[in-house]
Formats: C-alpha cells, sequence, structure tokens
C-alpha cells in the first residue's frame, strides 16, 4: 500500500468538499477549487477526512494512489493558506511592471514581454524588481512563473536575469587576458 495514498487528507476548520463521482469540488476561506480526478480511484468522504482508494496493486494504480492522495490534499492547502512563488529580476534596465492582464517585463529584448496572468493567480510587483505570484492552485503558481522565468534566463557569466528568490546562479569566472611573451 502506498505510504502518501493511505494517509487520509483531513480538512480543517472552515473547508469543505464534495465529491460527485471522480469530482471533487474543495471551498474555503482562499476560494473554491475542482479537479476531475482519475477514473480508477475512489473517493470516499467520511467524518471531515478524504480517503483515496485504489483498485489493485498494480504499478500503475499504485503510482496514481498517491499521486491522486497529493492533488487532494494540495486542493485543501490551497484554499485554507494558498500557495506564493516569488521571482527576482536583476540587470541594469531590467524591470517588471504591473498591468491590468498581468505584468510586462523588459529583460534586454527590444521589445517588451507581456504575460498574462491566467484565472485566479494574483500578481503583485515591489521595486519593479520582486514579483510575487499568489494563487489557490499549486499547478497554476508553480508553472506560471517559470515560464516568466524562462524569457531571460540567469546568465552564468553576468547574473543578470529572471530567477526565483534566493535561488543561486552557478557563475562561470571571466576571461582573462593572456600573458605577454
Amino acid at each position: 500500500m502506498s505510504r502518501i495514498g493511505r494517509k487520509p487528507v483531513t480538512l480543517p476548520q472552515g473547508v469543505t468538499a464534495q465529491i460527485d463521482g471522480h469530482k471533487i469540488t474543495v471551498k474555503g476561506p482562499k476560494g473554491e477549487i475542482s479537479r476531475t480526478l482519475h477514473e480508477d480511484m475512489a473517493l470516499a468522504l467520511e467524518d471531515g477526512t478524504v480517503t483515496v482508494k485504489r483498485p489493485s496493486d498494480e504499478a500503475q494504480h499504485k503510482a496514481l494512489h498517491g499521486l491522486t492522495r497529493t492533488l487532494v490534499a494540495n486542493m485543501v492547502e490551497g484554499v485554507t493558506n494558498g500557495f506564493a512563488k516569488s521571482l527576482e529580476i536583476q540587470g541594469v534596465g531590467y524591470k517588471a511592471e504591473p498591468k491590468p492582464f498581468g505584468v510586462q517585463l523588459v529583460v534586454g529584448f527590444s521589445h517588451p514581454v507581456p504575460y498574462h496572468a491566467p484565472q485566479g493567480i494574483k500578481i503583485t510587483v515591489t521595486n519593479n524588481v520582486n514579483v510575487k505570484i499568489e494563487g489557490i492552485d499549486k499547478e497554476l503558481v508553480a508553472r506560471w512563473p517559470r515560464s516568466c522565468a524562462m524569457s531571460a534566463r540567469p546568465s552564468p557569466t553576468k547574473g543578470k536575469g529572471i530567477r526565483y528568490a534566493g535561488e543561486q546562479v552557478r557563475r562561470k569566472a571571466g576571461k582573462t587576458a593572456q600573458a605577454a611573451k
């Protein structure tokens, strides 16, 4: 039995879950999120906990068991506390500008790069170089900043670009002049 899959997901105070076949909807103080899960996994709601059961011990069912439980746990965590990622922009002239559609990045191209925020994502920009992405869906909160960061990966020589807050970039040594003969 999967060690992760067999743990029940407890619903904190103020969070409700509704199961309709293979679709689960979780409501909490931060909002509501729903997801359709794999049809082989059975969901049960009992006494304020959600449990996931698998039909057999096949390898695919074992993998889906832990995945399904983790997806439900992330939904509960999202509507309770939410998820957040922070990006740092480093480089001369590099900046982020908040826009109604999301954020517009100036990262060394001949044009500004607009990034539209998906539904349910909140973006805040401070000092034009710190971008914070918040939301209740862990997948969106993790995927959207990576797409922004890929537009200007940190340079290994100069270090300028977009990175996660606190991320260390491995720097290469610069070229050195040849000794005169």
